[in-house]
């Protein structure tokens, strides 16, 4: 049985692949793989560009400005574990310096520091950009190589030190580096001829310890490099955090016991006794964060939590792309370097005096808190959502409310008199509101310069929901009220508000969402008692006849008695006036409509009321209107509800839950709810 299942498993290996991903072979078979694909030589600026790139992006136009979202960002190979969203512009930017930097333009030589609160996705950044490496090595357009020095019998050298085994190059470098510089300008123009507008990089020079065993080579071979080569096996190299290839994570940690040896690396005092000096370098570990990380990426998290000492290390390896190992000469490198930090860090930072040289070599990207509501919606979606969450429904807007609480403290309040904060959200996500235009909006933001930079994070909202749905207020469901009094109870223990003012603020912008909850659950109640379609496409039927009947001033057969009438102002008005259609525009708006209908009839196409959302709102509200006296909502919150009225609202019942996402316990608690309104007198007519 054993056997069995484990050739099941042998069964489901990637053969190929594998073979492919340990590919071995000798310096000229190298050589004539770059022949054919000279960008397997490219820098890590380059490949992490490219493997951006490879996902694919999205133009698109966002208040008169050109937007470009990256596929990559969207982590859909991993099923949008880490995804980001909402935050295009910055990694617009940040994009834009892996492009400058792999151009050779300046960038390369700068620390990325990406910069803004807590819990606005910095971490997640690096993360996705780590993984992305590690998969985009993986594949044939990423494949990057190193080499070995192989020694099949021991070789004892004229000094009587011995090479024997294999030997790593301990940094994973270009093999490219074992041919002399003098000799690369000549060689890579007759390497890379056949491929136009591509230059192989800039490489530096060997590290000390392959440094040490190709001369000691080059001397016992009398100078011979085609014998020493014979002792070179290249390999293909696949990046992985876990393995410490290629992809370095460096965390600073306790003030007192930072050492930048974790960095560089340290001497290996049990192998000195066995090649006599601390300077040799084959005593010496190469394994420092930065020798892991090379041609690959290095993140610093809370990068300004460093000590000072660190700073040194980390500046040559910025400007010079050189690190200094202890007792050996600077040693050339090729990583991304990435770190990230929040506000008081950096402020920090910004007052240090003796900080100056990092700061001018530091390339900050804000990333703020999103304040597109749609997007910050998706951040618990994703969390909250039928796959992970079971046996708990999820009611409409429950998300949708905590995600408007949390983007509302993120704004700044309108400086414009007419404009509410509630309202200014609502452009943000692409609404429209009379008199305000898409320059109106580019404006907004541009006077807003602390937006998202300040306010409550998506985790805090995260951990509330899900106390929510650990509750035993219900065994079914989870509703918006249920989640904003978590939210409001956590306000009071919140450790990152600084002072009363603010948490009185996040409590009226709560009071702001319930309002705007009543709204949305009243009109959509209003939608489920008016959702006899049939009813509504007679309703329709008469009012579009009556239109037209007015606006080509001819009468209508009124079908009843068969004599001709004026068409019927107060049915067309009593529609009209739903949405708010004034007395001086009514000609304009039923010219408006006929047109549209007009334009359908040309293109082939019937006239549908659901086309129209504007005209569909108003037969809806109609339709309520004349309906909801027969349905007696206000009966609901009374204990005695007649068997006819029962009959009609579980009909409203089963439209919520089949039309709304509703569940049973949701669509009676909000029939309820609004059914309280109603008897309080408050709902709109």
């Amino acid at each position: 049985m054993t056997t069995a299942w484990s050739q099941k498993i042998a069964a489901l290996q990637n053969k190929k692949e594998y073979a492919e991903l340990n590919w071995e072979g000798s310096f000229d078979a190298y050589l004539d793989i770059v022949r054919g694909n000279p960008h397997v030589t490219r820098t890590s600026y380059q490949r992490v560009y490219d493997m951006i790139l490879s996902y694919g992006k999205t133009e698109y136009i966002d208040n008169k400005k050109r937007l470009i979202r990256y596929h990559f960002f969207s982590d859909e190979k991993n099923g949008a574990r880490d995804a980001v969203f909402g935050l295009d512009v910055p990694l617009m930017k940040l994009v834009n310096v892996f492009k400058a930097a792999a151009h050779g333009y300046g960038a390369e030589k700068r620390v990325i520091l990406l910069h803004g609160p807590v819990g606005s996705s910095k971490s997640t950044i690096a993360r996705v950009l780590k993984r992305g490496l590690e998969d985009y090595s993986r594949t044939p357009e990423g494949a990057v190589y190193t080499f070995s020095w192989q020694f099949d019998e021991k070789l004892t050298l004229a000094d009587g030190s011995v090479l024997s085994g294999r030997v790593k190059s301990p940094l994973h470098e270009e093999p490219l580096k074992l041919i002399p510089s003098d000799l690369r300008p000549k060689f890579f123009a007759e390497l890379v001829a056949g491929e136009s507008g591509y230059a192989i990089p800039e490489l530096g020079e060997l590290n000390p310890h392959c440094r040490f065993i190709f001369q000691k080579l080059l001397a016992h071979y009398g100078g011979e490099l085609g014998k020493v080569y014979q002792h070179v096996r290249v390999h293909r190299m696949v990046f992985s955090e876990k393995d410490r290839v290629g992809i370095g994570t460096f965390q600073p940690k306790d003030e007192k016991n930072q050492d930048s040896t974790e960095l560089t690396g340290d001497i290996n005092y049990r192998k000195i006794a066995e090649y006599g000096s601390d300077s040799d370098p084959r005593a010496f570990n190469f394994d420092g964060e930065f020798c892991v990380a090379n041609r690959g990426l290095i993140e610093f998290v809370e990068m300004l939590k460093l000590d000072v000492a660190f700073l040194y290390d980390l500046l040559g390896a910025t400007q010079e792309h050189r690190i200094k190992p202890k007792k050996f000469p600077q040693t050339d490198i090729d990583e991304v370097i990435i770190g990230h930090t929040n506000e008081p860090e950096f402020k920090k930072l910004e007052s240090n005096e003796f900080m100056e040289a990092l700061r001018d070599r530091t390339i900050k990207i804000d990333i703020p808190y999103i304040t597109k509501l749609s997007e910050e919606i998706k951040i618990y979606e994703k969390e909250f959502n039928p796959r992970r969450i079971r046996g708990k429904h999820i009611a409409p807007h429950t998300l949708e409310m905590a995600a408007m609480w949390a983007v509302l403290t993120r704004l700044e309040e309108p400086k414009k008199h007419n404009l509410s904060v509630l309202q200014k959200l609502k452009l943000y996500n692409g609404k429209t509101l009379p008199n305000f235009t898409e320059d109106n909006i580019k404006e907004l933001r541009k006077e807003s310069t602390r937006e998202g930079l300040e306010g409550i994070s998506p985790r805090f909202v995260q951990d509330k929901v899900s106390n929510a749905l650990v509750s035993d207020k219900s065994e079914l469901s989870i509703n918006p009220f249920m989640v904003l009094n978590e939210l409001e109870a956590g306000l009071k223990a919140h450790s990152l508000i600084s002072n009363e003012e603010t948490r009185k603020r996040y409590r009226e912008l709560l009071g702001t969402v319930k309002q705007e909850y009543e709204d949305i659950v009243k009109n959509e109640v209003q939608r489920a008692i008016s959702a006899d379609e049939e009813a509504i496409a007679k309703l329709c039927s008469n009012y579009i006849d009556n239109v037209k009947a007015y606006t080509q001033k001819e009468k209508i057969k009124n079908k009843y008695t068969g004599l001709y009438e004026e068409p019927d102002e107060r049915l067309m008005r009593s529609i009209e006036e739903k949405i708010e259609i004034p007395e001086s525009r009514k000609d304009d708006f039923r010219r408006e409509i006929m047109n549209y209908i007009g334009a359908l009839a040309i293109e082939g196409k019937t006239f549908n009321w659901r086309t129209n959302e504007r005209l569909q709102k108003a037969l809806e509200l109609k339709l309520f209107e004349d309906q909801k006296d027969s349905i007696k909502l206000k009966t609901l919150v009374s204990s005695v509800v007649d068997r006819e009225t029962q009959e009609k609202i579980d009909i409203v019942k089963s439209r919520l839950i089949k039309n709304f996402g509703y569940d049973e316990e949701s669509a009676t608690d909000v029939l309820n709810f609004v059914a309280s309104i109603f008897a309080r007198g408050d709902a709109k007519e």
